[in-house]
């Protein structure tokens, strides 16, 4: 049976429960301490995502933490950060003008950063780097750092 997390699944319809209140949630499993009451004399009977729901405040409070995520995140070295501006740029231009050729590119891109991920997920299995710095260092989750190492068996 499918499901969702998602908010504007919770509106009461196909038998699923009715939100009282939102929270910004985020994939790292935290979750923001206040919540936002809905009203649902205002919203009615039509579907949450079809209805004018005030998310300014859960909205506010992720992007409050995704802010002290990217603070505590290993900083991109300056003339790295700029080439991979430059670049986006540069495959957002050719994406209208040329899209077969963006899509080369985009390809050739995602082959160097599979090889050199493995290489730098190498390195920090060599250097003894727990999931958890890693997860820390990259702004993500813990399991989708544990993905990115490499286990005993790929060494």
């Amino acid at each position: 049976m499918p499901s969702t997390r998602h908010w504007s699944a919770y509106d009461g319809r196909a038998r699923r429960p009715r939100a009282e209140a939102l929270r910004a949630v985020c994939a790292c499993g935290w979750r923001g301490a206040a919540e936002y009451p809905l009203d649902w004399a205002t919203v009615g009977d039509q579907p949450l995502y079809e209805a004018d729901v005030d998310l300014s405040g859960a909205l506010a409070d992720w992007t409050a933490h995704l802010s002290v995520v990217r603070e505590a995140a290993v900083p991109l070295p300056e003339p790295l950060s700029a080439l991979l501006v430059e670049m986006a740029g540069q495959l957002t231009v050719t994406a209208v003008d040329a899209p077969l050729a963006a899509l080369r590119a985009a390809g050739v891109l995602e082959r160097i950063a599979a090889r050199v991920g493995r290489e730098a997920a190498g390195a920090l299995c060599g250097d003894g780097l727990s999931a958890e710095a890693v997860a820390t260092g990259l702004g993500t989750t813990y399991s989708k750092a544990l993905v990115m190492l490499p286990t005993e068996q790929d060494r």
